[in-house]
């Protein structure tokens, strides 16, 4: 573990360590997430993220899993024992905003004072819930960004603001075609798995 310059509360000299460790072998620059749900009644499920897969190994540092719930409000039927699916995408996207924000300032030497971001997207539930109407997902997308920073321009502040969005990857899972393919193992004396 490095103990060089901490900026933002990322470790710059373990960072640029590990950029040069991914320019010399690009394996190290390969993930597989993983996320697990069980679903409990009505709209409610139990999810779970533990390990995944680095470099093509298992990751051993997670000792346990991170436990979410995920639920719908009572106007589509829920109890509100979570935020939905949709709400959590929009949380994935925040989350990705900030880690790729305050790591590249840190990079950059560019303190950060403060940041936050507010993601919204506009949804039709009309197609979700076997009606006619617009695409299923969300057709709109909005986020806000705040940030200062007590050594550096606006300028700087804004370039990086387009270099995140540029190289965030749940923002390029929302803005461009990623492959999606589900399988259905039924489970009982007819057993079939449906792939699509």
């Amino acid at each position: 573990m490095s103990t060089g310059t901490v900026r933002n509360g990322i470790d710059v000299d373990q960072l640029v360590g590990t950029i040069n460790a991914i320019k010399d072998d690009g394996g190290l620059a390969t993930f597989t997430w993983r996320a697990r749900s069980v679903w409990e009644q009505g709209t409610h499920s139990t999810g779970e993220i533990g390990r995944f897969i680095h470099n093509g190994a298992e990751d051993t540092s997670r000792t346990r899993a991170f436990t979410l719930q995920g639920d719908e409000p009572p106007v589509l039927l829920g109890e509100n024992a979570g935020p939905n699916a949709v709400e959590l995408l929009l949380q994935a996207l925040a989350f990705c905003y900030a880690v790729g924000y305050a790591a590249n300032a840190a990079a950059r030497g560019i303190e950060i004072s403060s940041m936050e971001y507010e993601i919204e997207g506009d949804f039709d539930a009309r197609r979700f819930l076997g009606l006619d109407g617009p695409r299923a997902g969300l057709t709109e997308i909005r986020a806000r960004a705040r940030v200062s920073s007590p050594n550096t321009s606006a300028e700087d502040l804004e370039d990086l603001f387009r270099y995140v969005q540029e190289t965030s990857p749940v923002r390029d899972g929302l803005a461009n075609p990623t492959p999606v393919v589900s399988t259905l193992e039924v489970v009982g004396h007819r057993a079939a798995v449906v792939s699509s």
